[in-house]
This record gives structure tokens, sequence and C-alpha cells, in this order.
């Protein structure tokens, strides 16, 4: 047991000569250790140190068939949540990135997720044409899975509330809402017959070829909004499937760009945002009034820290006639499950203010998130209640 903590140890601290544990490691936990090693000694050497003897100490230069091979063994050596942290990791490092994403025969190596979609992302027009098709692959493969994840609940949520909100009180038989029906007649139970005579009936609504509710993403496409943009994109697209919504999707930096017609493939929606640049959000809210045309009947999501580098006292007046227009404007300062975000504070209260809640939003709450605003639900109260109100969120 204790050479086991030892060896633990050994890998946390990295074996330099002041590291102090004095254990030699050998076997399976030596390559471990060349794994990490190779990784998080990059930053400081700027060389990737990752062999054929997988050795710490020895090694050659940098070179690309040593970070497919290093891919390939944290797969074999860690579990899947640590070669997650640990891609994401060398995501972060200049030089070591480009590496891993510009070559196909590394990114194929790479585990698919959020983390590389949006690092692809952000890379946009500088992939090299030969890796265009690869990496097209790797976003197909994240897209398919968290459409499988997620759309099923999405839909069927949001197709609920939209049941819900549309009741009638003169259903046909096979439009009675029974639960309903039966809450509404309790005061009616006959002890004599034990039975509820439904004097009141309450019906979902007739299904109408006219959408119900108008939903407009408007999704800040700066650097730091990386997972947002993948998880709206999926989200887009599903909800743009339902009938009885029609989905907008407008994502900014310093010009706007409406990806509406790019919601029926949202592999083409997310190639066709440039994460990074900076940030109007006052032009891309002047751009969503424009295309708002039944503003009582508008679900508004705007996906943004709130970093405003446009006219931030127009950027206010807009928010401001945006609601006074009925419009249901809600603020998801992220839509990711990187925790709490940083944002701004200043425009969060001026939002707050106005009675647009201010929250950050897991993937796993979002559909829920939607039925309660579908629903007309208090949306403050909604995200107090799980504990995601503006109060409670970190920043700057």
């Amino acid at each position: 047991m204790e050479n086991n903590i030892l060896e633990r140890w050994r890998l946390i601290l990295g074996g330099d000569d002041a590291e102090g544990t004095g254990c030699n490691l050998s076997g399976e936990m030596a390559e471990m250790d060349a794994a990490l090693g190779a990784l998080y000694e990059f930053e400081r050497k700027g060389k990737f140190n990752y062999g054929d003897t997988k050795s710490k100490k020895g090694g050659s230069e940098s070179s690309n068939p040593n970070v497919a091979r290093w891919l390939g063994d944290i797969r074999k050596y860690f579990p899947q949540s640590v070669v997650q942290v640990m891609q994401n990791d060398a995501m972060q490092m200049d030089g070591l990135k480009e590496k891993m994403l510009f070559e196909p025969e590394i990114l194929e190596q790479a585990t698919p997720d959020v983390h590389l979609v949006a690092n692809l992302m952000e890379l946009g027009k500088l992939i090299p044409s030969k890796t265009k098709d690869t990496a097209r692959r790797v976003v197909q493969k994240v897209v398919e899975d968290l459409l499988e994840k997620l759309s099923h609940t999405t839909t069927q949520a949001i197709r609920g509330a939209i049941n819900r909100a549309t009741k009638n009180k003169r259903p046909r038989y096979n439009e009675i809402d029974w639960n309903t029906t039966i809450r509404k007649n309790l005061k009616h139970y006959q002890h004599e017959y034990k039975t509820i005579i439904p004097e009141v009936r309450i019906g979902y609504g007739r299904k109408t070829k006219r959408s119900l509710k108008d939903i407009v993403l408007c999704l800040d496409q700066s650097g730091s909004m990386g997972q947002s943009v993948v998880y709206s994109g999926i989200f887009g697209a599903v909800m743009a499937s339902i009938p009885a919504v029609s989905t907008k999707m407008v994502v900014f930096d310093t010009a706007v760009v409406d990806l509406t017609e790019d919601l029926k493939d949202p592999v083409d929606l997310l190639f066709g945002v440039q994460l990074g640049g900076g940030t109007d959000i006052n032009k891309a809210l002047g751009y969503c009034q424009e295309i708002i045309g039944k503003p009582d009947d508008t679900i508004m999501l705007l996906i943004t820290d709130l970093y405003e580098g446009g006219n931030q006292g127009q950027m206010r007046k807009r928010m401001d006639e945006i609601v006074s227009s009925g419009v249901q404007l809600i603020c998801l300062l992220a839509l990711d499950d990187s925790g709490a975000p940083y944002y701004d504070h200043a425009n969060a209260q001026f939002l707050s203010k106005l009675g647009v809640p201010v929250f950050a939003c897991t993937p796993d709450m979002f559909p829920e998130m939607m039925a309660a605003a579908i629903g007309r639900q208090n949306m403050q109260q909604w995200a107090g209640d799980r504990g995601i109100s503006l109060k409670g969120s970190k920043g700057q």
C-alpha cells in the first residue's frame, strides 16, 4: 500500500530532482509518467519529448508521429475522463494545439468531444485543406453523439410545454388531458357512484400549421463561448425540427451572421461559426429586433458573457425596447458544463432590473429551462430554485 501511495505521489510531482519521493517507476506506471511528462513539460521546455522509448529522460525532438503515439497511449493508460482533461490541456498550449489539429493522421487519434470541436471552430479557416475532411468527421461524430443524447429529452419537453400552453375547454375525446381534467373536477366526486362527473373538460390544443412560439437564439461567438456555441447549435437544430416552434439562430462578434438556414445541418452550422474576435452585442440585438415578427409569442435567448465591445448605452436601450415590446428575453451567461462563468456584472444587473433572468445553464438542464419558458413560468424563480440564479454565479 505504501509503495502504491509513493508511486501516485511520484506521478503527481513529476520526478524532478527535488520531488522527494525517492520512488523509481517501472512498467505501466513509467509509461503513464512519460505520457504525463510529455504534456506538462511541453509548456516549460517548448519540446514534445515522447520518443520510442517512452522515457521521460530520453525521447526525440518534437515530432508529429510522437504526438499521434501519445494520443493513442493516453487512451490506453488513463480513463476517458482523464483523457479528455489531458487532451483539453494540450489544446491550450500554443504549438501543441496546431500539431494535434493540422495533421489528419493525428486528429484521427484524438478523442472527439465538445472541447475538440470548439478548438476546431476557433482555428476555422486556418485548418489546412488536407485536414478538413478529418475535421468534419470529428465534428460529425460529436454532433451525432450529442443529438442522440439530447434530442429526445428536448423534443419531449418542448412538445409537452406547447401542449400544456395551448389547452382548450371543448376538446374532442382523443384531445382530453385526463390528469388535468380529473384535478379540475375533484369537487364533483359522487360518493354514491364512486366516480367523478367531468363537468369541465380540459384538452390539449389542436395542431396548427402556424408556429405557436418563435424562438430566437442570439449567440456570442467570441473565443470564451466555444462550448456554448457547440451546444447552442445542437439545441437549435433539435428545436428547428419541432413544427410547433419556429427557431432562428443568429451569431455575432463585431459582425452579425444569420445561420437559421444551416439549422437543418448542425455540422455545416458549426463550420460556419468563427470563434474569436470582438463583441458587438448592440449590433446583434438590432438585427434581432428586425427579425422578430410576433413579440408576444417570442422567446429570445441571448447567450453571452455580456462584455460589450460596441455601444453599451445603445445596447441597454435595445434590451429595454425588446423587453417592452413583449418579447420574453432570457440571458444565458454560458451553455456548457464548465461551471460558473465570468461575465460583466453591471450589464447583468441592468438586465435583472428589467426583469430579465440571467444565469448559466448546463446542457442537461436546457430542455427543462425551455419548457419552463414556453409555459411562461417565472424564470428567475425557476433558476433560483435550482441554485443557478445570478447571485450564485461567479464573475470578475
